[in-house]
């Protein structure tokens, strides 16, 4: 059976991504692989929304991504060992959602899908691979609020998922898993839309 611990990090804080990584190689004395997929989005217009909010929702989205990925390849290069990283960017890095404003969440993730591939090609040599995955709209517990409280981003989302069904967090185990796997051992930088088809229309 695998040892399972938990740790905790302000992923904005690189203090405190520098101590939980600490804290998760003494326990398990060592990382092979990461998947980062700490996120929020808020809907404002862009020009009401609160700047302290954008910074808040950057330093989540994009610095946490970058602490922890940077953080786990200085642990694999100083090991001498191969690894592999998943991030989580979000199919909003490549589209512009409707009917909800949210300028500042969609460049966020195009960042952390530009990092990924960023970072596949500076890694490369160390054989550690970094690949993205862009999902669509999936039925978190911040998703599920969104949907009960505003009926017209619940019937409009759907209407353009050629699926018929918003995804559920099910959807993306098989995407991690295989981007994580040998099977996937020679692909780095990709970025793996999980949208049913909404990129598509």
């Amino acid at each position: 059976m695998p040892k399972v611990t938990s740790h905790f990090a302000d992923v904005s804080n690189p203090a405190s991504v520098d101590h939980a990584i600490a804290d998760i190689i003494a326990k398990q004395s060592k990382i092979d692989n990461l998947v980062t997929c700490a996120g929020f989005t808020e809907n404002f217009s862009a020009i009401t929304y609160p700047h302290d909010r954008m910074q808040k929702l950057w330093g989540v989205v994009v610095d946490g991504t970058y602490l922890f990925t940077a953080g786990v390849a200085k642990h694999l290069i100083q090991r001498q060992a191969a690894g592999n990283m998943v991030v989580i960017g979000s199919m909003s890095g490549a589209i512009v959602n409707v009917p909800q404003p949210q300028a500042p969440y969609n460049a966020a993730k195009a960042a952390v899908r530009h990092l990924a591939a960023s970072l596949a090609v500076e890694w490369a040599s160390h054989d550690i691979r970094v690949n993205c995955i862009s999902p669509g709209y999936i039925l978190t517990a911040l998703t599920r609020k969104i949907l009960e409280e505003n009926a017209e981003f619940r019937d409009k989302w759907i209407s353009l998922i050629p699926a018929g069904r918003v995804g559920n967090p099910e959807d993306l185990m098989g995407a991690v898993v295989f981007l994580l796997s040998d099977s996937a051992k020679y692909i780095t930088g990709a970025d793996l839309r999980v949208d049913g088809g909404y990129t598509l229309t």
